[in-house]
């Protein structure tokens, strides 16, 4: 599995920009992975640090804009039917879709953060048919702070770049319990507002 990461990594980074973006779109290796690998080349200087960090935001936000998509044109029995081909799973789905039904929109940036419903959380978006302007915002919002940590510690890593995630998990947790605070709290204003 190793030797098939690299290669594609290898691959996208042949590409330079388009490669970030590309990776991140399809997603066959996780986002934090290229991104660090990314970051690796940028502390190369094969990379700029602004172009990887847009390449990055590029292609990550068109990968929810396919789901989201899939979910807006297809609904749930079609990625329940093809979701398996693109890597999600119908307990994401499930998940996801209870998440978005309880906390509204706002957890088109919170996911973001989550393992299990990161990716997911764009379909019942695009299921409920919210406005595109609107998630489009929410995903590039939480999109951009994600792009530049893990390009950052691609960067700071060097060649020891492959052992990201380790490296990222005292920061993980935190994260994922400030994003949930922020949904939250995005929750109760909607629900005093009405």
């Amino acid at each position: 599995m190793k030797d098939f990461i690299f290669s594609v990594l290898s691959f996208l980074s042949d590409l330079g920009y388009l490669g970030i973006a590309l990776g991140l779109m399809i997603e066959i290796i996780p986002s934090e992975i290229v991104l660090g690998y990314g970051g690796y080349m940028i502390s190369k200087g094969m990379f700029s640090y602004p172009g990887a960090v847009i390449a990055g935001t590029i292609g990550g936000t068109i990968a929810q804009l396919f789901l989201y998509w899939a979910g807006y044109y297809g609904g749930r029995p079609f990625l329940e039917k093809y979701g398996k081909y693109i890597l999600i799973k119908k307990k994401q789905i499930d998940i996801s879709e209870k998440w978005f039904e309880k906390y509204g929109a706002g957890m088109i940036f919170s996911a973001r953060f989550i393992p299990v419903v990161r990716h997911a959380i764009s379909i019942p978006a695009g299921i409920a048919k919210m406005p595109v302007s609107k998630f489009t915002l929410y995903t590039i919002a939480a999109i951009v702070p994600w792009t530049i940590f893990f390009l950052y510690l691609g960067e700071v890593l060097g060649k020891n770049w492959a052992n990201i995630k380790e490296y990222a998990q005292p920061y993980v947790l935190p994260t994922i319990a400030v994003a949930v605070v922020i949904g939250v709290i995005y929750f109760l204003i909607k629900r005093k507002s009405k």
